[in-house]
């Protein structure tokens, strides 16, 4: 029996919500749009916009919400193709058909990165790009923004297991137009449900601001005194009555549980950094393991752990998961389940389901397992000896560790 604390706990939300969420449950002022100036949803749009140096921010129901809303703002017509890697949540070709556009799958490496000459040669009709940093891990960025700047495709950042992580000295989701985050409980910040994104762009953020719900002039509400505020006044009024609503607001309750743990963002990004290269060093001695590793301009922000299995047939990765999981630590093999989201041959919601054997040969292989940034190192220590001794348990010892 595992002595391991479960690892699908997310961190308690910081005791100093809890003045401001019993405030507002006595008041009932939830609706972000009552209060006339300086409403908790706004407060985070500001607070997070100075954390990760951008002009601009909006907080919505989700980071599907906010990718959606992002293409939106971008006046896309109508069935326009959007790149997107093949690894990623089935939410990202989900945003790209709501937004009445077509996605367009690149092949993804066994690094989880986005491979670099699969990604050029289907760029040629694209008009949009979502890069997913998946799990946390970043495609070469400065590529990918060569490329796009080059063409003007316009790329936005679907961050929402990256933040805190760094490329090249820059913040992940301040490289393309747009960065959008997450705040589902499995995520560095934890609302249970939530998102943002962010841009240093005033027309596209107007956009979203509208679309996401700011019915008549609340969109004045989004405009702190002498931020920006002559060029946003422009982009509302040339937007305003001219755009859908979709209502797609995050409530102050909500911004009122996330904003004490952005002052926790960088010791828990320390923290998962610390867990997540314990524990990859540990495992990469089985040699029926291999972690890969991280690109030479990137610093992680690790929300969890993928290796990939080597040397085993689908049944023995399935026994290895299974045994993983009866010693305590659950371990998802992404292409295995019938219905994994992450799967791209699972989304039988596209028009076409393409074929990407580099993609789906990771996918088959590739492992995952949370590892919270909550851990200590003793049990970081647990978890590497459990997936060691599972592997060891199914594969045998046929070679030395390290050899």
């Amino acid at each position: 029996m595992s002595s391991l604390p479960n690892m699908h706990d997310a961190e308690p939300i910081p005791a100093e919500a809890r003045a401001e969420i019993d405030r507002l449950l006595q008041s009932g002022d939830l609706f972000r749009y009552t209060a006339p100036e300086d409403a908790p949803v706004a407060l985070l749009e500001r607070e997070f916009a100075a954390m990760l140096g951008s002009k601009y921010a909006l907080a919505v129901s989700s980071c599907s919400a906010a990718l959606f809303l992002s293409l939106k703002a971008l006046g896309l017509p109508r069935d326009a193709r959007v790149m997107i890697p093949g690894f990623t949540f089935a939410a990202v070709p989900s945003a790209i058909v709501h937004a009445d556009c077509v996605p367009v799958l690149c092949e993804v490496g066994d690094n989880y990165r986005i491979d670099m000459a699969d990604f050029e040669a289907k760029l040629s009709g694209v008009q949009a790009v979502i890069i997913s940093h998946m799990r946390g891990h970043t495609s070469d960025m400065d590529a990918i923004m060569a490329l796009c700047d080059a063409r003007g495709i316009p790329v936005v950042e679907d961050a929402a297991h990256s933040l805190g992580t760094i490329w090249g000295g820059r913040n992940i989701g301040t490289i393309g137009k747009i960065g959008c985050f997450s705040f589902q409980s499995y995520k560095l910040v934890n609302a249970g449900e939530g998102g943002i994104l962010i841009t240093d762009d005033a027309d596209v953020v107007a956009q979203a601001v509208i679309l996401s719900g700011a019915y008549e002039h609340n969109w004045q509400k989004h405009m702190a005194r002498g931020d920006n505020r002559a060029d946003l006044e422009e982009a509302f009024a040339r937007w305003q009555n001219k755009l859908p609503l979709y209502n797609l607001r995050m409530s102050n309750l909500s911004a009122a549980v996330i904003r004490p743990q952005l002052p926790h963002v960088a010791r828990r990004v320390e923290d998962g950094r610390r867990n997540h290269d314990f524990v990859a060093e540990r495992i990469e001695m089985s040699p029926w393991i291999e972690v890969p590793a991280k690109l030479e301009r990137e610093e992680r922000a690790p929300d969890s752990l993928q290796f990939n299995l080597v040397g085993m047939d689908r049944e023995e990765m399935r026994a290895f998961a299974e045994t993983a999981a009866a010693m305590g630590v659950k371990v998802q093999v992404f292409g295995l389940s019938s219905d994994n989201a992450r799967a791209f041959w699972n989304w039988q919601f596209l028009r076409e389901i393409p074929e990407l054997p580099q993609t789906r040969a990771m996918l088959e292989r590739a492992c995952d397992t949370r590892l919270p940034a909550r851990l200590t190192l003793e049990d970081c220590a647990g978890v590497a000896d459990i997936l060691i001794n599972a592997a060891e348990a199914v594969m045998g010892e046929t070679r030395a560790y390290g050899t």
